[in-house]
């Protein structure tokens, strides 16, 4: 059943209930949703990227968070505030305190109960409502396997890889699978 008017919140309030909430959640056109925990080898993955790109991030006076930093996409007249795995913004303006408007990078780890979110949802949001979005990586969990969809001058460009490294345009780095898994076995 849709939410009526009532029942949906500002975006004032949704920040102020996150600044204050012991559970996160994610927010679009005026719903919320509480996210899930993440498991272990999720969180082994989303560690290894992490270190993995750290080195180059500190070099171009960029900033990582990892999970629990918003992304805020406004797109066709509405607001939504997504929790990313990690996101990588370059961008000296983008200074709120509690989410991002102008990232670089972004990264999803796939789950079951993620997944179709990552590869329709926030695919959509992320590639329309971010004009600053050059890269978008689903790294799978299960398998060796990392889709990365990349801005070009006139669409957005899909690529999977299952061995080797990938080229991120963003940090000017290649980031290799065996970095990636390098602390879960698949």
């Amino acid at each position: 059943m849709a939410a009526t008017e009532r029942d949906r919140i500002g975006v004032e309030d949704y920040l102020a209930g996150e600044r204050d909430g012991e559970v996160r959640h994610e927010y679009i056109a005026g719903e919320v949703y509480a996210m899930t925990g993440a498991s272990r080898r999720h969180g082994l993955i989303v560690n290894a990227v992490a270190f993995a790109l750290t080195p180059s991030v500190r070099e171009r006076g960029c900033q990582l968070f990892t999970s629990d930093m918003k992304v805020h996409v406004h797109h066709a007249g509405d607001d939504a505030f997504y929790y990313p795995d990690i996101v990588l913004t370059c961008e000296a303006d983008d200074e709120e305190d509690y989410y991002l408007k102008h990232p670089c990078l972004i990264v999803e780890v796939l789950s079951e109960s993620t997944e179709r979110i990552d590869r329709r949802e926030k695919l959509l949001a992320y590639t329309a409502g971010l004009p600053s979005l050059r890269e978008y990586l689903l790294v799978a969990q299960d398998r060796r396997q990392v889709d990365l969809y990349r801005r070009t001058e006139t669409d957005w460009v899909h690529d999977t890889h299952t061995q080797g490294s990938l080229r991120l345009d963003c940090l000017e780095l290649d980031l290799s699978l065996e970095d990636i898994y390098e602390d879960v076995e698949i």
